[in-house]
This record gives C-alpha cells, structure tokens and sequence, in this order.
C-alpha cells in the first residue's frame, strides 16, 4: 500500500524569499519544496514522521507584485533569550516607532499549485502505536474535514493558504500551466538540514537546481549543493 498524498495549495498572494537577496524580500518563482513541506506540517506533524516533497506542479502562471512594508530592522538577540529563560531580568521587547525600516518585497500573485509528497517513519522516534497506516489516515482525514494545527502560509505568515485533498475520485492533474518546453528556475532552496555538533545544533541550507518542464517540477530525493 501506497502512503502518497496529493494537496491543491492555493492563495491570493506568496513570498519564497530568496536567501541571497538580503536587504529586500525577493520571492522565488514558485513554491519551495520547504515551504510546501510546512504546509503538510501544518495539517498534521508527529515526531515519528518526516514529509518528502516528490513533485510540484504550477498552475497558474507566475505573475510578480512589488509593495513597501514596515518591518523590524532587527531581532531579539539570542542570548538575552536564553538569560531570560535562566531566570535572568532583561528586557525582550521590540519597539517598532525604535526599529522601523521600511523594506520592498517583490511578491507572487495569484498562485496555485499540486504538491504530491510521501511521510518516511523516523524509527529511533517511533512509539509502539506508530504505523504508517495510522499516520496516513489522520492526515488523511484531517485535510479531508479542512483541520490543522496552525493555517498554512505561503512563505509569509501574513499570506495564508487553502489547501484541498485530491483524493483518487477527483480527476489527476497534470500541468495546467504551460510553458514552451523547460524553464530554467536556477538555484532554488532544498531544505534546511538540522545536525548537533558538540551540543549546538547546527543548521545548514541545501539547494538544487529546479527545471519546470510544461509547469511540472521533479523535487530530487537529495539536495545537489
């Protein structure tokens, strides 16, 4: 038995910020296979599990949109967190009339794509109930009834996303949106690969090279680079 799901992610507006764009938030031209493994993670997540993104399909077609936000120019550092949580007295507030900068973001419009993934069991954190029958019918069903544990986003906690079960009665998709022959999307985020090393944990970005070809993307089981 099969554990592969199929999802039909769609909303208004989306930004997959490029890491190399520092000073404004750049999207990239579709999903990134992170971003829509948090949208299955927002639906249902367990430690015993951990979603692989098989292939991303664009619907609709890749329109951009720019507009000026206020933002925090800065974070709460790390270490007045961690005095806190020792008990320690300091101050985390972010006062933004302080620490306003106003920042461009070249956004998505308009966006709608079919993500088809799988779970792997992750056996060192496996209890005795957990089956991949069991997994996959919960997530089954909740993204049947429209449940999750927080709304999904697209890239953009201010972006939300719908999100729709394709069950085997609805109709397969293939790419709606057509595109002439292969188009090079170029160096796009894989995922953020987590390791400990000496009792810190250490978090490193993958990449791949994406090609959308008639609107299709085949999401490679490791990252390139």
């Amino acid at each position: 038995m099969g554990y592969g799901i199929r999802l039909l992610v769609s909303g208004e507006y989306a930004c997959f910020t490029r890491p190399e764009m520092k000073g404004e938030r750049v999207s990239y031209d579709v999903i990134t296979p992170s971003a829509a493994r948090g949208v299955l993670e927002a639906i249902y997540w367990k430690p015993a599990i951990r979603w692989v993104i098989d292939r991303i399909t664009v619907l609709n077609p890749i329109r951009f949109e720019s507009i000026r936000r206020n933002e925090l120019g800065s974070k709460v550092p790390v270490r007045n967190v961690t005095t806190a949580m020792k008990g320690g007295s300091v101050d985390l507030h972010q006062y933004i009339q302080d620490d306003r900068q106003q920042r461009a973001t070249l956004f998505l419009k308009d966006v709608s794509y079919i993500i088809d993934a799988h779970f792997g069991m992750i056996t060192e954190k496996c209890g005795t109930g957990d089956t991949p029958e069991k997994h996959y019918n919960i997530f089954i069903r909740r993204a049947r009834n429209g449940q999750c544990f927080h709304n999904p986003y697209l890239g953009c906690r201010e972006f939300p996303a719908k999100f729709q079960l394709l069950e085997e009665s609805v109709p397969v998709i293939n790419g709606a949106y057509e595109t002439d022959g292969t188009r090079d999307l170029g160096w796009m985020l894989w995922d953020i690969v987590y390791s400990e090393i000496k009792g810190r944990q250490e978090f490193t970005p993958k990449f791949f090279r994406a090609t959308m070809q008639n609107g299709i993307i085949e999401i490679p089981k490791e990252a390139i680079v």
